[in-house]
């Protein structure tokens, strides 16, 4: 829900799991404000190449031009007197300092807007997701549709040769549909799973 705000400068968070949609609501918002003809800039980090180099491109091919950085603190350069907006697509990548741009940015009355995964693929908290939840004034949480049983799905579910990932395995793997697959809570699956050495226990 939308408040009156009175003071221009705030932050809205979209996440959810690989496929619930979260590039493609951040686009919509974009276009919107390309029809009303406001300045934004929408940035990737660097190592997110997998549709393109330039583009943020959601996984049903919408795309809408992009800035790719290595680092939070570039995106700071090209900040103009007239910016209403500020993008950032698969923000869990970027390293903590980008919570400190995003307070500059929405402290100098620019709108930003963050999308990311909300959880890696064991079913933990992302990087610097949390924190940016708890900042937010508008969190959008998305869902996908679990490949297994059709239902909601929260989870991103990691498949190496066809087999659940390891739960040691490092966090970030860059890819698509040939790696990773939506999943709901009970489907979701992580080789050697501390859920299970609990059971075990």
């Amino acid at each position: 829900m939308y408040f009156d705000l009175r003071k221009e400068g705030w932050l809205e968070v979209i996440c959810g799991s690989m496929f619930a949609g979260k590039t493609e609501e951040l686009i919509r918002r974009l276009k919107r404000l390309e029809y009303a003809k406001k300045t934004f800039y929408v940035f990737k980090p660097q190592i997110d190449n997998r549709y393109s180099d330039t583009d943020v491109v959601s996984h049903n091919g919408q795309a809408i031009q992009a800035i790719a950085i290595n680092s939070p603190q570039e995106a700071l350069d090209f900040l103009t007197p007239d910016t209403a907006v500020v993008a950032f697509d698969e923000v869990q990548f970027f390293d903590e300092s980008v919570i400190e741009v995003i307070e500059l940015i929405a402290a100098k009355g620019i709108r930003v807007i963050a999308a990311g995964l909300d959880m890696d693929f064991r079913g933990e908290p992302f990087g610097v997701i949390p924190k940016l939840l708890a900042k937010a004034e508008f969190v959008t949480k998305l869902t996908a549709i679990c490949t297994v049983c059709g239902e909601p799905a929260t989870r991103t579910q990691r498949l190496i040769d066809g087999q659940p990932a390891n739960y040691h395995d490092p966090i970030v793997l860059v890819g698509a549909k040939e790696s990773y697959e939506a999943r709901c809570r009970h489907c979701h699956q992580v080789q050697k799973d501390y859920r299970n050495q609990i059971k075990e226990n």
